[in-house]
């Protein structure tokens, strides 16, 4: 464990060496590991106390981290996520709420909360999430961070728990687009579609207007001089329906992964993943069979707007995060509407770059782009063209 979290980031495993390559791209960097990956030495918790105690200490790291340390990053310990990784806001009922250095009352934003922070509180330069939902690029956006959520099996999860399959991605953030490039090279290898020199970039004007008005303006001034006509990405099908696919997608697959383990161990949750798990057994086949027609023809839907040269300028998040003390209605509120805008790359499957913006409403905010699936390490490249003065 860090001896100097300050910030509630870190797990407080027991230190236990990690050994790292001595050169490599990555040398020098600090890396931090959300608990849901494998660390020889250390155990996985998953956010779950009970996970944690049934946990025996691994004697394999996760092959994705390993390529990192085998770059050279220094490990620095396992960070904190929300229970079963399940929830958008970072506040985990038994291990509590690591702090958002770059707005210390409001929320870090989950579930990879404890990567995003100790990113923010430069207690590692390079954090590992996970992103099924958003779990990568709405703490990116609430602390103020670069991020990047690749092309679904773009990276390997061989290690990591398993949420919802079909939506899983290994994520990652850093301070810097420097950082950022170094780590995907690392992690994402060489493009199978990579985007041509002046790719077509579109702006994602029914997202925007999804937006508080405030944290739209910042988005609008960071990319204002930009060429990027507007594109509605929810068209033919509205964002009600899409949000509605996604959800119900996401809590089946989640209860296939968990229901039975909670059968059996009957786990005291937390209130909150407790009602989603409820909401999950209301389900039937039938919804899940309509959710899956309405993710194929907004796959396609996308895939025909995007082709192999456009990128969409689309906000991460509709606002910045909202006060530690708030309430459950802006609770559930601000889920919908965060969700509504993050599950466009989740239910397509594609590539998602976050960058800090400036900030409104008493946070940060970010902007971020979503490529062509397969366009990964040349997303991240053209956001650093456009972003980086």
């Amino acid at each position: 464990m860090l001896l100097d979290d300050t910030v509630g980031a870190f797990l407080p495993y027991p230190a236990v060496p990690v050994v790292s390559a001595k050169e490599g791209v990555l040398a020098g960097l600090r890396l931090g590991v959300k608990d849901l990956y494998d660390v020889a030495g250390y155990r996985t918790g998953c956010g779950s106390p009970f996970i944690l105690a049934a946990s025996a200490v691994k004697t394999r790291t996760a092959p994705s981290i390993q390529k990192l340390l085998d770059a050279g990053a220094t490990f620095v310990g396992k960070t904190q996520t929300d229970e079963l990784a399940w929830s958008l806001f970072g506040m985990n009922p038994h291990f509590g709420t690591p702090v958002n250095s770059a707005a210390p009352d409001r929320i870090p934003g989950g579930s990879s909360s404890g990567s995003a922070a100790a990113v923010a509180a430069n207690l590692v330069d390079i954090g590992i999430g996970s992103d099924t939902g958003g779990s990568v690029r709405a703490p990116a956006s609430f602390c103020g961070l670069w991020s990047f959520r690749p092309s679904h099996g773009r990276i390997s999860l061989d290690g990591c728990m398993a949420l919802a399959e079909s939506f899983d991605t290994l994520g990652f953030f850093s301070r810097d687009a420097a950082t950022l490039t170094k780590t995907g090279a690392v992690l994402l290898g060489d493009d199978s579609s990579p985007l041509p020199a002046s790719p077509r970039l579109l702006r994602a004007g029914d997202m925007f207007a999804r937006m508080a008005g405030d944290a739209r303006a910042v988005l609008d001034e960071a990319s204002a001089g930009i060429p990027a006509p507007d594109v509605d990405v929810y068209a033919g099908l509205g964002a009600e329906t899409v949000y509605d696919a996604f959800r119900i997608l996401q809590a089946r697959e989640i209860l296939r992964a968990f229901g039975p383990w909670i059968d059996r161990v009957r786990p005291a949750l937390g209130s909150a993943v407790a009602a989603r798990f409820a909401y999950a057994r209301s389900l039937t086949d039938e919804q899940e069979e309509t959710a899956d027609g309405v993710r194929a023809r907004f796959r396609a839907a996308i895939d025909a707007l995007l082709g192999e040269d456009g990128v969409l300028i689309a906000p991460a998040v509709h606002d910045a995060p909202f006060r530690l003390d708030a309430g459950a209605d802006v609770h559930e509120t601000f889920r919908r509407d965060a969700i509504t805008l993050l599950s466009v790359a989740g239910l397509a499957g594609l590539p998602q770059v976050t960058l800090p913006a400036g900030r409104a409403n008493g946070g940060p905010i970010g902007l971020s782009l979503i490529g062509p699936r397969g366009s990964d390490a040349s997303l991240i490249a053209l956001a650093t063209r456009l972003f980086v003065r």
